[in-house]
């Protein structure tokens, strides 16, 4: 595409994605070309390699209100606003018919490999915001392609970069050779090739969110089934457990992920799952058997394991921005203004203030990072968030400042409660007279099959 007046060009969206196919939705009804640029070879590429995962959202929350009406036309009908989809379900029946209503301004097998204004680097000031952006692709076959921008909104998401099982963020030592023992997805263990893997077998499940309790409770399914006798699971915690370890529970506004965390404290109850904190592995290594042990930072170790999950999160890519100025916090990498409305060693739970674009704005006019993305490394993103995020940043490069400055967002309360950065916090719930210490890590069994323990549903 040759270079024009900037507001000739197209706003680019890195990633085809829910919020960034909503972005371009948006973008549409402004009368602003969008141009969708995703890397994976489908629409929601990123959604449906979890396609087995049922969201703990309903479809009235997964669904973008101005993308439905772009859908409109077309015949869509969003299915019953009350149950749950899984990612398969909600590629397949929103994600994909609106990358088709889109057409042409989708493409796939096109990956950004850097981003830019034209002929500045990120040194050069003179002149500078009246440039438009270049963003440079990699086609699947190869080729390689520059598009000008007047803005770009980056809703790539995270999921190609998940967290690493070692506790000061780096790999653990050995991670990387233990690597065809170690997954940093969720299985699916519905797909015999999976369920093979994991049937009969001892698994350690690495992180305290909502990925590990749906782990935690697919094993305990497993191990329930005829053909999973045996199997067991090792949860590995870096903090002690408290009564909101496993989220809200029945107070929990969205019910469904109040249930997942029941599920997971199922699995550790009926003794399919023992649970291990204050853990923050430092080294894999193999015993004799070729099975893995996973050592912590203080030198204990664990009996071996035959496969690993890891669960700790995911991180932003941030490398093909690098010729931009961006404004992010250093802790979590989102954007400084909105990194203390999300900030785990400040807020315990899921509630999030309302935000849009000048939260989301950085010294480089004209970016913008979004969805899953605009989190950084911090957990707890839904879909809603994102929606009302692209609706106030498209709103301010239309130039309608007072519709993006009216930001309308009210988030399910409660939820899976404390980020990473609470590992430390000490717990004295229970504790004898009530110490000021973290509770001693240790291999524990929450309960016993028939345990008259109450659930966790007190929340935040």
């Amino acid at each position: 595409m040759s270079q024009s007046t900037p507001d000739a060009l197209p706003t680019v969206v890195i990633g085809a994605g829910p919020i960034g196919l909503a972005a371009a939705a948006h973008l549409l009804e402004r009368g602003i070309e969008p141009l969708v640029l995703e890397a994976g070879p489908t629409p929601a590429s990123a959604v449906r390699d979890w396609s087995h995962v049922r969201l703990f959202s309903t479809w009235a929350e997964v669904v973008d209100p101005t993308a439905e009406k772009l859908l409109a036309p077309t015949g869509w009908t969003r299915p019953d606003p009350d149950t749950y989809p899984t990612g398969g379900d909600w590629a397949d029946a929103y994600l994909q018919p609106l990358a088709e209503a889109l057409s042409d301004k989708v493409r796939t097998g096109t990956r950004v490999t850097g981003v830019s204004r034209s002929g500045r680097d990120r040194i050069v000031d003179a002149d500078r915001e009246a440039q438009p952006f270049v963003v440079h692709v990699a086609h699947a076959d190869g080729r390689e392609e520059r598009i000008f921008a007047r803005a770009v909104i980056d809703a790539s998401g995270t999921w190609d970069t998940p967290s690493p099982a070692g506790g000061s963020g780096l790999p653990a030592l050995g991670e990387k050779a233990a690597s065809d023992h170690i997954a940093y997805r969720v299985p699916d263990l519905n797909t015999p090739a999976v369920r093979a893997r994991y049937a009969g077998r001892r698994t350690a499940v690495i992180g305290s969110g909502a990925s590990a309790f749906t782990a935690l409770a697919s094993l305990a399914d497993l191990a329930k089934a005829d053909d999973g006798s045996g199997t067991k699971g090792v949860w590995i915690l870096r903090r002690g457990i408290s009564s909101s370890t496993f989220g809200g529970g029945e107070v929990d506004e969205l019910p469904a992920r109040g249930a997942l965390g029941l599920a997971a404290k199922a699995a550790v109850d009926e003794g399919h799952a023992h649970a291990v904190t204050g853990f923050r592995t430092d080294a894999i290594e193999r015993d004799a058997e070729g099975r893995l042990v996973l050592v912590a930072e203080d030198g204990r170790r664990l009996d071996a394991v035959d496969e690993v999950i890891v669960l700790t999160g995911f991180r932003p890519d941030l490398t093909f921005l690098d010729e931009l100025r961006l404004g992010l916090d250093e802790r979590l990498q989102a954007p400084v203004e909105l990194a203390p409305l999300i900030d785990p060693n400040q807020h315990s739970c899921g509630t999030v203030y309302p935000h849009g674009h000048r939260e989301l704005s950085h010294p480089e006019q004209g970016i913008y990072l979004v969805g899953m993305k605009s989190y950084g490394r911090a957990p707890t993103f839904l879909a809603m968030t994102g929606y009302e995020q692209v609706r106030s940043v498209v709103a301010a490069l239309a130039g309608d400042t007072e519709s993006a400055d009216r930001v309308e967002l009210t988030l399910p309360e409660t939820g899976v409660c404390g980020g990473a950065g609470l590992f430390d916090t000490p717990y004295t719930e229970g504790a004898d007279g009530g110490g000021c210490c973290a509770p001693a890590p240790a291999l524990i069994q929450l309960g016993a099959p028939g345990s008259a323990q109450s659930s966790a549903s007190g929340g935040c």
